[in-house]
């Protein structure tokens, strides 16, 4: 089952720029969260820092509090492999380990932890491909390499690598971007059947996209230029599609700017 997400007043930097200022906010467990607004506002930013992926930049880091289950993945004594693992990443661009076969792709988080019985292997591959919607168009090619898939195909496999390892959480950068629309719907209907085991975090440009998949909705914006990205609301995605609190998420929302 998906976890909770908790941030309390985030501040995320790159060396002694300021991106992401202030960001409180509670994600649902095995729900589907969306941020919106903007290029540049730091919903992407704030989306990396989730999973710890933020600090794999030279000079980056995150003061505040993130926890999943009121555990602070940011303490002391936490690996940031581990905190990975468990809250998953999906990336704007399909990315399959171009080499390996779609069979390697799907398992090569746990080649990394040393666990290679042929058997286990065989069950993760299967149960992965199926929780992505992949397993009927690849059973009988897992041999072949992931990038022969179609772009759709190749971020569905990209699902199925990242819930190989069990997560609790997955989190979605843009997932649909570089999909044509036919693929672009079967990612939002995964969507919709991943929230019954998982928690999450989707980024996207498409509003439409947002009204349609998530159950609650985040609008970044920046303050004014030069400042950085806040978190301007957050609510029910049926209100803030329809009767937002504030003006700014309005005109967004409208297509008065941005």
């Amino acid at each position: 089952m998906g976890k909770r997400i908790d941030a309390n007043d985030v501040n995320i930097y790159y060396g002694s720029f300021l991106a992401v200022e202030g960001v409180s906010m509670t994600i649902e467990p095995n729900s589907v969260t969306a941020f919106i607004g903007p290029s540049g506002c730091g919903k992407s930013t704030f989306l990396r820092a989730l999973n710890r992926l933020h600090e794999v930049i030279p000079g980056a880091y995150v003061r505040g509090m993130i926890t999943l289950n009121n555990e602070d993945i940011y303490g002391n004594t936490v690996d940031p492999v581990n905190v990975r693992r468990t809250i998953g990443m999906v990336f704007q661009r399909p990315n399959p380990f171009p080499t390996m076969s779609i069979y390697d792709n799907v398992v090569a988080g746990f080649k990394l932890k040393g666990r290679s019985r042929k058997s286990e292997m065989d069950a993760i591959v299967e149960r992965s491909l199926r929780g992505a919607n992949l397993w009927d168009e690849v059973k009988d090619r897992l041999d072949k390499p992931g990038s022969g898939l179609s772009g759709g195909q190749q971020q569905r496999l990209c699902i199925a690598r990242a819930i190989a390892v069990q997560p609790e959480v997955l989190l979605m950068d843009e997932p649909c971007s570089a999909l044509d629309p036919i693929s672009t719907l079967a990612i939002e209907d995964l969507v919709q059947d991943l929230k019954e085991r998982y928690t999450i975090v989707i980024v996207t440009h498409n509003m439409q996209q947002a009204a349609r998949v998530s159950d609650r909705t985040g609008f970044f914006n920046l303050q004014a230029t030069g400042k950085p990205g806040h978190l301007i609301e957050m609510d029910d995605t049926t209100k803030i599609f329809s009767n937002p609190k504030e003006k700014a998420t309005e005109d967004y929302i409208s297509g008065r700017f941005g």
